[in-house]
């Protein structure tokens, strides 16, 4: 039987775009992979970032449920040191009101931004290390066993919307297993961890009312397509969208498209290939044998894809070609 397949979605502004055009592409996206069969579309919280449109994510997992009818939608993740538990358990058990059965809540504690974000965020600068204890208040308001005295999440409380913790270090891991909820690991741009983290998960997992046993999702990069060289193309077009994301002058202005092959040549550079280890690029056959092995490289359960193909329109081929690979075997 395939290995299930979801989609992270980041909602990216191409060049020229706008937000609105972005959000229109995320709901087409959507709506192919519920017709491929795709389990879930996950929507990440990111913010101060110029071409990332899912800022405000469960306002978009609200946009794109009403535009689909039965493919699971949720965060991968919110950063909850950005939040209240309670305001993130109201928001959820909202969604789930508005789509029974629907929606997932993925979790992490990076920034998810930086340092003068955090600010803008009025995040407290210690608020990561409160992580275990706020996700266990979120999920006490989600299951109805609040453990704020007088305090319940409404809507919200006794929704049971499904926890995963989402990490790219063993933190992540021993706090899932800890806690017996699935683990969701970002092996799309963070992957030297992968196999200790999922390795001690998997060894240290505790069954929980949510969970009964391991449940494992590992992040890849897909970009398919009808020729190889097609494929390969527009992976190295992500490849310079990514180095210029990542990397400024010494001034702080921006290096130019042009320079991007230039700075993938430098030590700096490639840093973004070691991010995209895991991607697997070429037609649908090369994608489902790269797709396959790395399954069973990351002991998953389910793969979360990131289709990381430049225009809208080559993403949606990208989720169709994918799917149809999958299936064919």
């Amino acid at each position: 039987m395939p290995i299930p397949l979801s989609i992270l979605d980041l909602a990216p502004i191409a060049k020229g775009e706008t937000a609105s055009s972005s959000i229109a592409a995320s709901v087409a996206l959507a709506r192919r992979a519920e017709e491929a069969g795709y389990r879930r579309v996950w929507y990440a919280e990111h913010h101060n970032m110029p071409r990332i449109a899912s800022s405000a994510t469960s306002v978009l997992i609200a946009h794109v449920g009403a535009q689909t009818s039965s493919i699971r939608l949720g965060a991968g993740g919110v950063m909850l040191p950005n939040h209240s538990p309670l305001t993130i358990a109201e928001q959820f058990g909202t969604l789930e009101a508005m789509y029974p059965g629907r929606i997932d809540l993925g979790l992490g504690r990076a920034p998810g931004s930086d340092q003068n974000t955090m600010y803008a965020l009025r995040r407290d600068a210690n608020s990561a290390d409160r992580f275990p204890q706020d996700v266990l208040e979120l999920q006490g308001y989600l299951t109805g066993n609040t453990r704020v005295p007088g305090v319940d999440a409404v809507p919200g409380k006794g929704s049971n919307v499904p926890l995963y913790v989402l990490g790219s270090s063993m933190f992540g891991s021993q706090l899932a297993a800890a806690l017996g909820l699935p683990y969701a690991f970002a092996s799309h741009f963070a992957p030297q961890l992968l196999e200790p983290a999922v390795a001690a998960y998997r060894a240290e997992f505790r069954p929980s009312e949510q969970l009964d046993r391991p449940y494992v999702i590992a992040g890849v990069n897909v970009v398919a397509a009808d020729t190889t060289d097609d494929a390969r193309e527009q992976f190295q077009v992500m490849r310079r969208i990514r180095a210029l994301g990542l990397f400024t002058r010494p001034d702080g202005s921006r290096y130019s498209y042009d320079q991007a092959d230039a700075l993938l040549q430098s030590p700096a550079g490639r840093h973004v290939d070691q991010m995209l280890q895991h991607s697997a690029v070429g037609t649908p056959d090369e994608v489902r044998e790269h797709v396959e092995g790395f399954a069973k490289f990351a002991d998953a359960d389910e793969l979360i894809v990131a289709h990381q193909s430049p225009t809208p329109e080559q993403r949606l081929r990208s989720v169709t070609l994918l799917a149809e690979a999958m299936t064919d075997r």
